[in-house]
C-alpha cells in the first residue's frame, strides 16, 4: 500500500510518499520529497518552547582549563545513578566512569580512550541535562 503525506520542514511543505512494505512502513519512494504547487495553511500551534538562552546556570564547577584534560559530556538527560570512578583514577578504553539514569535504563558512560580523570563534576542522584559535563579526562 503506498500513502502520500505532507510534510513541513522549516516553512516548506513536501510531499513524501511512503510505501508499507510487510505492514511496516518502508520509507521514501524513489521520487523524494518535492515541494507542494499550493501552499498548506498553517495550522495552530501551541506557544513555542523557551529560547535555550533562557536555561538555568549549570550547577557544575568551571569546565577544565586548555591543557587540564577535556571534558567528557552527558550523551542524554537523566539521573546520576552511581559514580564508579575517582578523581585521579587511571582509566582505559571502554573503563566505566559513571552510570546514568534514563527512562528506567542505565547506561554505563565509558571512557573514550586512556587517561586519568581528574575532576568529577558529579554526584550520585543528581539530575543531569544532555551534553552538561561529567567529568574531566586527561
Amino acid at each position: 500500500m503506498v500513502k502520500t503525506y505532507k510534510v513541513t520542514v522549516e516553512g516548506k511543505t513536501y510531499e513524501v510518499t511512503l510505501e508499507e512494505v510487510g505492514g511496516v512502513a518502508a520509507g521514501p519512494v524513489a521520487r523524494g520529497p518535492q515541494p507542494v504547487a499550493q501552499p498548506v495553511a498553517p495550522q495552530p500551534q501551541a506557544a513555542p518552547a523557551p529560547a535555550a538562552t533562557a536555561a538555568p546556570a549549570p550547577h557544575v564547577d568551571a569546565p577544565a582549563a586548555v591543557g587540564d584534560g577535556e571534558d567528557q559530556l552527558a550523551p542524554l538527560q537523566g539521573n546520576i545513578w552511581k559514580v564508579v570512578a575517582s578523581e585521579g583514577d587511571e582509566v582505559a578504553a571502554g573503563d566505566t566512569i559513571i552510570i546514568l539514569e534514563a527512562m528506567k535504563m542505565e547506561n554505563e558512560i565509558v571512557a573514550p580512550r586512556d587517561g586519568v580523570v581528574t575532576k568529577i563534576y558529579v554526584s550520585e542522584g543528581q539530575a543531569v541535562d544532555a551534553e552538561e559535563p561529567l567529568y574531566v579526562l586527561k
